[in-house]
């Protein structure tokens, strides 16, 4: 059952949205060859919880960790490990909070050091196809014309688009309804209505759109080897334009 939200239920997820981009903030500060994904676990959950809220990954399905962190080829879903990040590499970081009774998810994929002019392109372009995809967040659209936005896009540059992992419904609980995927076709699928509140996040590969899931049963990483990268933002259908709750000001002010 897709959910409409109250002006009171869409405050909390703000203040949630709110909190999330300041902890990925807080982590992209951090961000430098040398430090290990573990570390920046650390540094989250307790940024989390100096704010009042929970960690709203740390064992929701059963996942063990504050944050997801994916590094290069891994699509998302990353468990943080003693992996000492290094120059060149691109790193997305996924990271959720709880906080009375309503969650916050936000991504955003992060340069190591200098990275690669190929590597810039693609994040740049994963980034522009999220913020297209919320253009077409509008109350009578349809779930498809964000997909349509984000896919003809990308695929235009020569990405693909990853198919198994969608956006979502965001609430009560981190996944509701519906599920926002990132390929589609103008004017099918769900209809927007005013209240909802949605997750729009592109997965965006360099090469093929073919993933595989990591022996530990979480990650998910391309085919072929090649990067990919991960843009998340919620999303607030309104008039005459949606809401956008999360921000990617905080982090984007630090790496000025």
């Amino acid at each position: 059952m897709i959910k409409l939200r109250t002006e009171e239920e869409i405050s909390l997820l703000r203040e949630n949205a709110q909190m999330v981009s300041k902890t990925l903030a807080e982590v992209g500060r951090h961000i430098a060859p040398g430090i290990t994904t573990k570390e920046l676990d650390v540094i989250a959950e307790k940024y989390i919880r100096g704010m009042g809220a929970e960690p709203g990954f740390l064992g929701y399905g059963g996942f063990p960790y504050t944050l997801c962190i994916s590094v290069n080829d891994t699509v998302v879903h990353g468990f943080p490990s003693d992996y000492k990040l290094k120059e060149g590499d691109i790193v997305s970081v996924d990271c959720g909070t709880r906080y009375r009774g309503y969650y916050g998810d936000s991504a955003y994929t992060f340069a190591v050091g200098r990275i690669s002019e190929e590597d810039r392109a693609l994040l740049e372009a994963t980034k522009t196809s999220l913020y297209r995809g919320i253009g077409k967040a509008v109350p009578g659209g349809r779930v498809g014309d964000i997909g349509d936005a984000v896919q003809s896009y990308v695929e235009s540059l020569g990405y693909s688009v990853v198919r198994e992992l969608v956006g979502h419904g965001i609430g009560a609980n981190m996944h509701e309804s519906p599920e926002v995927p990132n390929y589609g076709r103008k004017g099918h699928g769900v209809k927007l209505r005013e209240g909802m509140v949605i997750c729009i996040e592109p997965m965006v590969n360099a090469g093929v759109k073919d993933v595989y899931l990591a022996d530990n049963g979480w990650g998910v990483l391309t085919a072929d080897g090649r990067k990919s990268a991960h843009f998340e933002l919620t999303v607030a259908i309104r008039r005459p334009v949606p809401e956008v709750l999360s921000t990617f000001e905080y982090i984007e002010k630090n790496q000025q």
